[in-house]
């Protein structure tokens, strides 16, 4: 509630200029308040079932949780990739061959896969050599750092769990290329080095390969900010190619952060508030065509009208970086657990069409969460956005 008793005159623009140190910013875990105002337009698709693909169906004792997902070249190609349980073993794998309306049954992986916890990350990486591997990287697994397995022939075989050195909480939550494509970039959280492992405190830190992501060199630290847990980074590059964008999710006092990098990912300025509309945690954003960002997460914002739910927030990436809220968001499904959702998975259509992946509990009743999508095109979500009314629903 600290929040919401700063005053309205402490504006937005005020804020972020208050935030313009790093050294002010990591010493002062309350110079990331700021007055919460949320996109006027809310747009809620989350009754409408049709639009809605159960992938994993949860029961009153099995835990469907953290998926991505990976939409190949082919444009139709889906696969997605969770755990059971909270946090749990790594293994499920299925694939979608019809831009995720039907789903396999659970494909075939190497038994090693459930030797490994936490989140399993799906990505689609190129070498230097023009070689692509589709890789699953999972928190943790024997020995206790972060494991992977590729797979050489778009996902029908995989190689076996392997530990590539890295201690962390999580495996890489966002991995992009860099130096016009000689090296990838991956960033995590991880435990601030040196210290208990008890305290569960977060610092981001990332790493690079220049090998297409089977060896990565060892850690650095980007950004520790003590009093706040920023963690689960997502990075994204401007449109005009020059700026590495990082949201993070913030997991002490509920904000949500983001800071930029002009020389890939060598250096990155002081993290900043992101626009309210955009506080939530898993941030996984995705460009349209026509330029404009579309940002998959879970609601955290206080006094949100969709806090704790799956929700989508539209607008542009200078919007972002000019602490200017978007134009829309998009409530995509309603969570009957709370804030217990997200991790998600955003995918593109050739036809337009989102295809949005959560695990969350989707209906009432004895079952636990499941892993779920959700469809909608922007050119549906504009017509309705226009027609609501400029205050809150």
């Amino acid at each position: 509630m600290i929040f919401l008793r700063l005053s309205l005159a402490l504006g937005l623009i005020a804020c972020l200029r208050a935030l313009a140190a790093d050294t002010a910013a990591a010493s002062d875990p309350n110079a990331h308040k700021q007055t919460f105002r949320y996109p006027a337009r809310t747009v809620d698709l989350s009754g409408e079932i049709a639009r809605q693909v159960v992938i994993a169906q949860g029961t009153a004792e099995t835990y469907q949780g953290h998926p991505t997902t990976l939409l190949l070249p082919d444009g139709k190609t889906m696969f997605c990739v969770w755990t059971t349980n909270h946090g749990g073993p790594c293994g499920p794998l299925k694939r979608s061959d019809d831009g995720g309306r039907t789903w396999s049954p659970l494909l075939d992986v190497p038994a090693s896969w459930k030797t490994t916890r936490n989140c399993p990350a799906l990505y689609r990486l190129t070498d230097p050599a023009g070689i692509t591997r589709l890789f699953v990287f999972a928190g943790s697994g024997p020995g206790g750092d972060m494991h992977a397995s590729h797979s050489l022939d778009d996902g029908k075989t995989w190689s076996e769990m392997q530990g590539n050195g890295l201690v962390g909480v999580m495996p890489f939550c966002t991995i992009v290329p860099i130096d016009g494509g000689k090296k990838l970039l991956g960033l995590t959280n991880i435990r601030r080095p040196g210290e208990a492992v008890e305290k569960l405190s977060n610092v981001l830190a990332q790493s690079t390969s220049a090998d297409g992501g089977l060896t990565w060199t060892p850690w650095r630290v980007v950004l520790d900010l003590p009093g706040l847990k920023p963690c689960e980074p997502a990075v994204i590059r401007s449109p005009d190619g020059t700026q590495l964008l990082c949201l993070i999710r913030e997991n002490a006092k509920r904000v949500a952060l983001y800071m930029t990098s002009d020389d890939e990912g060598r250096t990155w300025s002081a993290s900043q508030p992101l626009p309210p509309g955009l506080f939530g945690d898993r941030h996984m954003p995705h460009y349209t065509p026509d330029g404009r960002l579309v940002i998959a997460m879970r609601d955290t914002g206080p006094g949100s009208p969709t806090s704790t739910h799956f929700i989508a927030w539209v607008g542009r990436y200078e919007d972002i970086t000019s602490g200017r809220d978007g134009a829309y968001r998009v409530k995509l499904l309603h969570s009957h657990r709370g804030g217990d959702n997200g991790y998600p998975g955003l995918e593109l259509l050739p036809d337009g069409t989102f295809v949005a992946t959560t695990y969350l509990k989707y209906r009432a009743g004895p079952e636990k969460n499941s892993v779920v999508s959700t469809r909608f095109t922007l050119a549906e979500t504009d017509r309705l956005a226009a027609l609501k009314s400029n205050t809150s629903p």
